[in-house]
């Protein structure tokens, strides 16, 4: 799909495209008229003239569905409701019933009208997208700044984004720094505050300051041009309800026409009924048996269900995964990323007595500045926001690989890294054996010596989300079983587990092991879901029945899982499964609905106490019942 990458060609909207959406409506509309005008003249004596205003209400009101019927006839092979029902109003003008067939084909198109709107307004998440991309960037060469293209921007380009403007493609923030409105992505009200180096996505808003990006992707194979076509996608993948319910259709459809021939026979040698009776009763058969309503029990439903998704930041790869998610009885969590932040975090900082704890913090930092090692960076990131000062430049520093790092910073001798590194018994023992009880709390302590002398433990956790606990506790009250697979010790496996609240835990795991894992928990529970980053987590993603992937912005995300949470929330995932339940129950109550109609308008056919106008009138309208069922998941 490149719909995005034609920017610079974006057609203007002519009026006849503006009411292209509305065509079928209007039809029905015109049809209702030619309706109400041929009963007037009927009444009044003007027989010829009002069966020419019938005949136009069939042919208007009933082009669409029955070139629709027709074409697929045709491609198929096998007959469908619609040609039911140009079957059924044929055979009521026959017998001169023209008002009840022109009515059955009005309200037929009115029904049709109305899936179509659903089917649209499914769409109109993905339309309103696709009008949020912009056409033009701002290009900076050599200082020069140029209007150019979004489709011409190549990885590498400078480009210049102003407040209010749309930034235009995936990049790294060069300079500058401002809030930025990622509804489009994450769903995410709240404008986010990023700075230099930071990633920002095409169709989000720069809402204050000027910011300078590097171009990161192509407009074709941005974030936001992926999503687009993951839920267009999702959108035409059908659920395996749907699919029995097509299957369905076709034997369903043969099997009524074989009755209804039987029915113009049959009754009149049994049951003595006249051949015009038994031609009637026939000709009702055939509208009140057609399986409209139960054909429009689901796709309407699905469609509705997975744009109620995408506005919220999730988005599922096709309905059978969204089914599929009401059915879930377990699901494992990767741990790292996704039921904690992924980022070690300064947990407690203990100090010699008589040392500044700042100042200690401040000068630790100014050498740490120079280590690329994720804890350090964490030390750096948590000083800078509790000592509002510039860090300082060390005289001589020394990465010592693997335990620390050595440095001198006015006069002073730093060693900063493992307990190793600086005396493990001097370690264990500083502040009466603190770095136990902390390691027991799964930290990671980091040492600090100053002049041969231990003056400081800093302890880091990677935490846990505060989300986390209230997601997992949603997910025990849907009834599903939680479980946390890690590559880290059974220690800190223990405690990350205990604050999170899963159920149970598996330490120590490399990939293949979380594979085995899954795999064990498929044979212990029916439906299993993996929860992960979608990278390292891709191979258990693939073995679960369910893989969803915490997407925060990664496009490898959108493309190893079959449900995809844009924003790391864990509580969508209970949102997604209370979303797939509720989809579940209102395409049940469609077909129960449409099955007892059907069945209470046959059997009323059969004894004789239903006239044709009523049967049009409940078959078609347990049909627009259904489909506005449908379209209440959209709220």
């Amino acid at each position: 799909m490149n719909t995005l990458a034609k920017t610079k060609e974006r057609p203007k909207v002519g009026l006849l495209e503006k009411i292209k959406p509305f065509a079928e409506l209007l039809a029905a509309g015109l049809s209702g008229v030619l309706i109400a005008a041929g009963w007037l003249l009927d009444k009044n004596h003007f027989n010829e003239t009002s069966i020419i205003a019938y005949l136009l209400a069939f042919i208007i009101g009933g082009f669409a569905k029955a070139k629709e019927g027709i074409l697929a006839t045709y491609e198929t092979k096998d007959l469908n409701v619609e040609m039911l029902m140009v079957f059924a109003a044929v055979g009521s003008a026959i017998i001169g019933y023209w008002t009840e067939g022109a009515i059955l084909i009005f309200i037929f198109a009115v029904s049709g009208a109305l899936e179509t709107y659903t089917m649209n307004k499914s769409h109109k998440e993905i339309s309103s997208l696709m009008e949020l991309q912009p056409e033009e960037a701002l290009l900076i060469n050599n200082g020069i700044e140029k209007r150019v293209p979004v489709s011409e921007l190549q990885v590498g380009d400078q480009i210049l984004v102003k407040p209010g403007e749309r930034v235009p493609s995936d990049g790294v923030i060069l300079k500058g720094q401002s809030n930025i409105d990622e509804a489009t992505i994450t769903g995410e009200s709240i404008p986010v505050t990023k700075g230099e180096k930071d990633e920002v996505f095409a169709g989000t808003v720069n809402m204050t300051g000027s910011i300078t990006v590097t171009i990161t992707k192509e407009s074709t194979e941005t974030l936001f041009h992926k999503i687009i076509e993951l839920v267009q996608s999702a959108q035409s993948e059908k659920s395996p309800s749907q699919l029995f319910i097509e299957q369905f259709e076709g034997r369903y459809v043969k099997t009524v026409l074989i009755v209804v021939i039987l029915m113009m026979f049959l009754p009149h040698f049994l049951l003595g009924w006249s051949w015009q009776e038994s031609f009637y009763r026939s000709m009702i058969l055939l509208v009140v048996a057609s399986p409209c309503a139960l054909v429009a029990s689901i796709m309407p439903a699905t469609l509705s269900a997975i744009s109620r998704g995408a506005r919220h930041g999730i988005l599922f790869k096709g309905g059978v995964h969204l089914e599929n998610l009401s059915h879930l009885e377990a699901i494992a969590f990767d741990k790292t990323g996704t039921l904690t932040k992924g980022k070690p975090e300064v947990t407690e900082v203990i100090v010699k007595d008589g040392l500044n704890k700042d100042d200690l913090l401040w000068k630790a930092a100014s050498i740490e500045n120079y280590s690329t090692h994720p804890l350090a960076q964490s030390i750096v990131k948590y000083t800078k926001n509790l000592v509002k000062e510039e860090l300082l430049h060390p005289d001589r520093l020394e990465d010592v690989s693997g335990w620390g790092v050595k440095a001198e910073l006015d006069g002073v001798q730093w060693k900063i890294g493992k307990a190793d590194f600086v005396g493990k018994e001097v370690a264990e023992a500083f502040a009466n054996g603190i770095s136990k009880d902390l390691a027991g709390l799964g930290n990671t302590l980091v040492y600090v010596e100053i002049n041969g002398e231990l003056s400081a433990i800093i302890a880091l956790k990677d935490v846990v989300r505060d989300e986390t606990k209230l997601a997992i506790d949603q997910l025990k009250k849907e009834g599903i079983f939680t479980v946390m697979l890690t590559g880290d010790s059974e220690k800190t496996a223990q405690v990350i587990a205990a604050e999170s609240h899963v159920d149970e835990f598996f330490a120590e795991c490399l990939p293949e092991e979380k594979v085995d894992q899954v795999r064990n928990l498929k044979t212990r529970f029916k439906t299993v879901a993996m929860v992960g980053d979608g990278i390292n987590d891709a191979p258990a993603l693939a073995t679960a029945n369910i893989g969803i992937a915490m997407g925060e912005g990664t496009d490898v995300a959108l493309e190893t899982a079959d449900v995809v949470l844009m924003k790391n929330d864990l509580p969508r995932i209970a949102e997604a499964i209370q979303l797939s339940k509720r989809m579940n129950r209102v395409i049940k109550q469609n077909v129960v609905f449409s099955i007892l109609v059907i069945m209470v308008l046959i059997s009323s056919n059969f004894f004789q106490i239903l006239d044709l106008p009523f049967g049009v009138i409940g078959h078609e309208g347990s049909t627009i019942l259904v489909i506005l069922n449908s379209l209440r998941l959209l709220k």
